[in-house]
């Protein structure tokens, strides 16, 4: 199997990297966080072990732009942040699997045959439609009827959940959970600006909203 591994420790990539190339894997180890993510983009692999904290670029958002692209490859993140809300913002990121430093080899070689034994993921939609709006995942680019919208990085993360679920109410606290990654205090109104905001710019200029209030209940995408 073809592994990469992105890790900026020596020691920890050479622990890693000499366990699973004894294992029979042919391994690529890349140092920069940058090198990583285009490695990662460029190669055809088997299997990625990304350590979370590299210089360049992190490795969730290294996670975050090769899922965006559609790279389904099974990722096993590495981090010494080990609290629950450390992992849980992993997993949602797109990582398959997280494990906290310090790790044996073992644990880690288990891990990753239990990712490769997975059935393939079938090929991630490149677009999410709602009536006429158009969200392209690759460019990350937004069009209702043609027309481009300008979105900050955070309207834009609202608006894909919602679309991936589009016709399902989404409650404020499921928001807060996938959007915002429990950051937020619960009696925080960032979920009602942001809505109100992503109405101004994806509802207002045209004949019909798709972003509809459900009262006592939360928010739901649809034509």
């Amino acid at each position: 199997m073809r592994i990469l591994v992105i890790e900026d420790d020596d020691e920890t990539a050479n622990y890693v990297v000499e366990g699973l190339r004894e294992a029979g894997h042919a391994v690529t180890r890349s140092a920069d966080g940058r090198e990583g993510m285009l490695t990662a983009l460029d190669g055809d692999f088997d299997a990625m072990v990304i350590d979370r904290m590299l210089p360049g670029r992190d490795g969730l958002s290294i996670l975050a732009a090769i899922r965006a692209a559609g790279v389904t490859t099974p990722v096993l993140i590495l981090s010494a942040l080990g609290k629950v809300d450390d992992r849980v913002k992993g997993l949602r990121e797109g990582a398959d699997d997280y494990l906290v430093k310090p790790f044996s080899f073992a644990e880690l070689s288990a891990r990753l045959d239990a990712l490769l034994r997975r059935p393939p993921l079938q090929d991630e939609v490149a677009e999410l439609r709602v009536g006429d709006l158009v969200i392209d995942l690759v460019s990350q680019k937004v069009a209702r009827a043609g027309e481009p919208i300008v979105l900050q990085p955070r309207e834009y993360r609202l608006l894909c959940h919602l679309a991936r679920n589009a016709g399902r109410v989404m409650t404020r606290t499921m928001l807060l959970e996938n959007v915002w990654d429990f950051h937020f205090e619960p009696g925080t109104s960032v979920v009602e600006s942001h809505v109100s905001r992503l109405r101004a710019k994806i509802d207002k200029p045209f004949d019909r909203p798709l972003i509809h209030t459900v009262r006592g209940a939360g928010y739901s995408c649809h034509d």
